[in-house]
C-alpha cells in the first residue's frame, strides 16, 4: 500500500506541477508536436517545392525558443525546449537540403541567399504585371 501511496504522489505532482498537463505550458509544446511531424513528411517533399522564408522563421524559432525554455524562463520547460529543439533541427535540414540544390544548380552564395529569401526567380518574373 505504501508504494501505491509513493506513485500517487509523483502523478499527482506531475499533475499539479507549474508545467504539467494543467496548464498551456504542458498542451502548447504537444500541440507543437505537430510542425515537427510535418516538416518530417516535408523531407519528402521536392526541394524546389520547400519555402526558404518558412524554413529560416521556423530555424530561428526553434533555436530561439530553446535556448529561452530551457535556461531561461522560469519554470524550465523541457518539453518546450525539446520541441523546438527538433523544430529547428528540422528546418535547419531543409535549409541545408535547399541550399545543396542551389549549389549543384550552380548558383553563387549570393544567389542561393536570394532564392531562399525570394523565392524562384524565374516564377518572380513570370507573376510581375507587364510595365508599359
Amino acid at each position: 500500500m505504501a508504494s501505491t501511496a509513493q506513485h500517487a504522489s509523483k502523478f499527482q505532482r506531475f499533475l499539479n506541477s507549474e508545467t504539467g498537463p494543467k496548464t498551456v505550458h504542458f498542451w502548447a509544446p504537444v500541440f507543437k508536436w505537430a510542425l515537427v511531424i510535418a516538416g518530417i513528411n516535408d523531407l519528402q517533399r521536392p526541394v524546389e517545392k520547400l519555402s526558404g522564408t518558412q524554413q529560416i522563421a521556423l530555424f530561428a524559432t526553434g533555436a530561439i525558443w530553446t535556448r529561452w525554455a530551457g535556461f531561461v524562463i522560469k519554470p524550465r520547460n523541457m518539453l518546450l525546449a525539446s520541441v523546438n529543439f527538433f523544430l529547428g533541427g528540422v528546418a535547419g535540414y531543409q535549409l541545408i537540403r535547399i541550399v545543396n540544390y542551389r549549389r549543384e544548380a550552380g548558383d553563387s552564395p549570393m544567389q542561393v541567399f536570394n532564392y531562399i529569401v525570394n523565392g524562384n526567380p524565374e516564377t518572380t518574373k513570370k507573376e510581375e504585371p507587364a510595365k508599359n
